[in-house]
């Protein structure tokens, strides 16, 4: 796909989160309710935002110490590591009861991550990784016909966890990073996919070569609420002078490449994957800076739902997790060619 075709398809994308929030999108089958207008329309006054919404936070993360350095797997301040969730279980607690009675998965998605989580423009439905995931869990929880009871809500980044604190879905399933900051917010599963964080540039005259001192006066985007977001806050990552440009959502900073609008994206190297994909003029450069499994996130009080989307993902491990990874992800993911990707293991703390 050409530069202005995926610049269209940011836009529409974007588009669609603002203006089929008020109900008309259909909410099951694979098509997705909205919420939250976003993209390219906040190109307006992003720049240099001061006080972040959401789930930042202003500590540098572990497994990012300081630029160029080898990542290491997360620890939090006790010593532990953030991906060990709590052991498998198909028992039926009340988190579990609420949704067979409610008949239906609320699940909160991207709808612009192409491969993971990205609406189809033929048939309107949203499809990748993540949506293959979501099918899965469906199915365990609510019959065979589970993944047609599914309402997919699209949420930008920096609403991830107000929507599961507030109840608005029962999970969120969004490339979503475990992270120690996150772990008094909400409830993880186990990875079920290792990233990190990388640096997306034009293949052209890019002006920002790695995490180094190309870096300073450039503007370099991240979307709100992200752990990319955290990594350049971090004092050792701020020192490097880069100028933020802040997006609500991901897609949104290949939008500001392709304008001319910032010179560089910090992403998780999965989602910048997808982003080449969709761009062929731009590319990841050097290597990622962190170490960042992925998780299904959940509400702190549904601890027999995290517990049952660990049975889940055990099975997933076993078969769908290699189906999908060779659907979605195999023709694009840097680096791994000629490698036999695996799941991340499987950690528990109980």
């Amino acid at each position: 796909m050409v530069s202005v075709l995926a610049v269209v398809a940011a836009v529409l994308g974007s588009t669609v989160l603002s203006t089929a929030g008020n109900g008309h999108g259909a909410s099951s089958g694979g098509r997705a309710e909205a919420r939250g207008g976003t993209g390219a329309q906040a190109r307006a006054g992003a720049h240099g935002r001061g006080a972040v919404p959401g789930d930042a936070a202003a500590g540098r993360p572990e497994s990012a110490a300081r630029p160029g350095a080898a990542p290491k797997p997360e620890k939090c301040a006790d010593g532990k590591n953030p991906a060990a969730s709590l052991q498998p279980s198909g028992a039926e607690g009340a988190a579990v009861k609420r949704i067979k009675k409610k008949g239906k998965l609320v699940v909160g998605v991207d709808q612009n991550s192409y491969l993971w989580g990205y609406r189809d423009p033929a048939s309107g439905d949203i499809e990748g990784f993540d949506i293959d995931l979501v099918k899965a869990i469906a199915r365990d929880l609510l019959g065979d016909g589970g993944a047609d009871k599914v309402t997919y809500k699209t949420i930008p980044t920096d609403q991830r966890i107000p929507a599961i604190q507030s109840g608005e879905v029962d999970m969120v399933v969004r490339t979503m990073t475990i992270a120690c900051d996150r772990l008094d917010k909400v409830a993880f599963s186990t990875g079920y996919f290792e990233a990190g964080q990388q640096l997306l540039a034009p293949k052209k005259n890019a002006r920002v070569k790695g995490f180094d001192k190309s870096m300073r006066g450039k503007r370099v985007c991240y979307a709100s609420g992200s752990t990319a977001e955290s990594m350049m806050k971090s004092p050792n990552y701020r020192a490097l002078g880069a100028k933020p440009v802040v997006v609500p959502n991901q897609l949104d900073c290949l939008v500001r490449l392709q304008l001319g609008e910032a010179d560089a994206t910090v992403t998780d190297s999965a989602l910048g994957a997808g982003q080449a994909a969709q761009d062929p003029s731009v590319e990841l450069i050097g290597e990622p800076e962190t170490v960042e499994p992925y998780g299904v996130a959940m509400n702190l009080k549904d601890k027999d739902l995290v517990r049952r989307v660990n049975k889940v993902l055990g099975d997933f491990r076993k078969s769908g997790w290699r189906t999908s990874y060779d659907r979605w992800l195999a023709d694009d993911m840097m680096g791994t060619e000629d490698k036999k990707p695996s799941p991340p293991k499987a950690l528990y703390r109980d």
